[in-house]
């Protein structure tokens, strides 16, 4: 890992179960007296660097008695995981923009570098109760970036979070989903076995040390990780009060990038990421155009055009004679020359390759749009 002292190390994996995750007081007291001298604080007793009600100090001292951060350790590797922390080689240096809320230090479950995969990662987050275009959405985007050679970034809930696991999975991609409890846990249970091949193919990531149980503060705290860790977010679906907006509007604040997937305007799944387009966030329907606003220069959405009709391929005086005929009707070549803004000769010379490109048809001295086939043969038959 680093030459990170064992004694430092052992002292940041003690503080993941005194400091709660996001705590910017603890955040700032670790500044001043480093991990080691923080905890001797919480043990020993002392005055701490700044002003604290002494009920909050006596809550930091009572989770400090009789901690095992050696055990906690050893559980996270006997489970194929390690204890990543500032200073290490595999610590994300991005996480230091979170300034005091930065983590204490992170565990993790996996075999890839965290600090490698987080420099080219996304997060795709969205409504837990998601709807089948919600769905289909997130799954598509997650197997897009990984094709693509992105990390897919998540937090493993319910909904958009898991489809966008599963369609990174699904490519054969990388994902890493970020936890509001410890690496050993399975939280959702229902999400038992997108876990277990998160841990085989991926990353898991989280705060808390094994064992740890979730909450719904360590939820919200657990986005500011995921905002901080990747390139930019994604958010497909989110209701008005949506723990998703705040992911996002955490990672505008943090200099990255934010986005959003539209959706109907009729559903309130989408009316909070319809705010969010609102104000800073990027429109994205799909991953090349996520990839051009968050990847390097030159990854660009391919172009998007409508359908090509024959019409279009005219030049601009032919296209200019076409529209002089009558839509009902015919004309004779003096009408023609007149709407088109142009001399008979030069119309005569048009009319007859657009007779040859089969746009026009001859009636004596007159010329008419060519009638679809089924009309004409309607015509012939007498039919309407």
């Amino acid at each position: 890992m680093s030459a990170v002292a064992a004694e430092t190390r052992l002292a940041r994996a003690a503080l993941t179960r005194v400091v709660e995750p996001g705590d910017e007081l603890a955040g700032r007291w670790l500044r001043v007296l480093g991990p080691v001298g923080l905890m001797r604080l919480f043990r020993d007793g002392g005055s701490p660097p700044s002003a604290v009600t002494e009920e909050r100090l006596d809550g930091y001292r009572a989770r400090a008695v009789g901690l095992d951060p050696a055990a906690d350790l050893s559980a996270a590797e006997s489970l194929g995981g390690r204890f990543v922390c500032p200073g290490d080689h595999e610590w994300p240096a991005q996480l230091d923009d979170l300034g005091a809320a930065r983590p204490v230090g992170l565990w993790v479950r996996g075999r890839p570098s965290l600090r490698l995969w987080a420099l080219r990662s996304v997060a795709v987050v969205g409504a837990r109760a998601c709807t089948d275009y919600g769905a289909h959405v997130a799954t598509a985007l997650g197997a897009g970036l990984a094709e693509r050679g992105w990390v897919v970034v998540s937090g493993a809930a319910y909904g958009v979070d898991g489809a966008a696991h599963r369609g990174a999975l699904a490519a054969c991609g990388a994902t890493v989903a970020v936890l509001a409890c410890g690496v050993d846990a399975a939280y959702p249970r229902g999400h038992t076995e997108l876990l277990r091949r998160i841990a085989e193919q991926g990353l898991l990531v989280a705060e808390l040390p094994p064992g740890g149980h979730p909450t719904r503060s360590r939820f919200l705290q657990r986005n500011r990780v995921i905002a901080a860790l990747t390139r930019g977010t994604v958010v497909v679906e989110a209701a008005y009060r949506s723990g998703s907006l705040v992911t996002a509007r955490r990672a505008q604040r943090l200099g990255r990038l934010s986005a959003g997937v539209p959706g109907p305007v009729t559903s309130g799944q989408s009316a909070g990421v319809h705010e969010l387009l609102r104000g800073e966030a990027a429109v994205v329907t799909d991953a090349d155009e996520v990839v051009e606003l968050v990847g390097g220069m030159g990854e660009l959405a391919p172009g998007r055009n409508g359908p090509v009709v024959p019409r279009d391929l005219l030049d601009p005086l032919s296209a200019r004679v076409l529209e002089g005929l009558p839509a009902d009707g015919s004309a004779d070549m003096g009408q023609i020359a007149r709407e088109a803004g142009t001399g008979s000769g030069e119309a005569m010379a048009k009319l007859y390759e657009l007779l040859s490109l089969g746009f026009v048809e001859r009636i004596g001295e007159r010329w008419c749009l060519t009638r679809p086939a089924s009309t004409s043969a309607g015509a012939r038959r007498g039919g309407p």
